[in-house]
């Protein structure tokens, strides 16, 4: 009999504007031993307090070069002059394993792992309406005026973006927008393609 943790697993990309409340929905998701949280490598120092391979992989610019002109990292950016880029062997471990490998990213760089990693899902998070990001944003109480109204032109470009997706979570509670990627995630899992082992199975008579 093939048992269900033999079961491949996947990686979910999370986008969504600053203050859809993304980091707390992914934050719940992998308390779960389901879920993987995607380490990202750059280029830049550890800070106090972080280790290589749990908060960054830490590499020199040469190396990250390296595995960008080998093909080996799914996505890429520069920040603050220092390069950030999702390690692809890093992705492929976790799934093998049957993790469901999680990574919060912009919409550009989710546009880049869709492109080399087709078989990604993407869920775009956002708040019931323009009113309830705004309120969430001033709660913060770290934007100026300029800064929330930049904020909010940013969540229109990336907002714009949102038919690129597979799926769109409105994040009215914590609670409910958890329980609807979930969902997502379950039936994922049904997919023919993803149970080809299913298949096998079958005509060796095993299921």
């Amino acid at each position: 009999m093939r048992m269900a943790n033999n079961q491949r697993g996947m990686m979910v990309v999370i986008s969504g504007p600053s203050g859809s409340g993304k980091g707390t929905v992914m934050k719940i998701l992998t308390q779960s031993p389901s879920y993987a949280l995607s380490v990202s490598a750059t280029t830049r120092a550890p800070r106090p307090g972080e280790t290589d391979g749990k908060e960054y992989f830490f590499l020199s610019e040469r190396d990250f070069l390296a595995k960008k002109d080998g093909g080996e990292l799914l996505e890429h950016s520069e920040y603050n002059g220092f390069n950030y880029g999702t390690p692809k062997g890093y992705v492929d471990e976790k799934i093998n394993l049957g993790k469901i490998v999680i990574l919060e990213i912009d919409v550009p760089g989710a546009m880049q792992i869709k492109e080399k990693f087709k078989e990604s899902i993407l869920i775009f998070i956002m708040p019931p309406d323009k009113k309830e990001l705004e309120r969430r944003l001033v709660t913060r109480g770290t934007q100026t005026e300029v800064s929330l109204r930049e904020r909010l032109r940013i969540a229109d470009g990336e907002i714009a973006q949102i038919n690129n997706y597979d799926y769109l979570v409105i994040n009215d509670t914590v609670e409910d927008a958890v329980k609807r990627i979930e969902t997502i995630v379950a039936a994922e899992r049904l997919k023919p393609f993803r149970e080809t082992e299913a298949t096998e199975y079958f005509y060796k008579g095993e299921i």
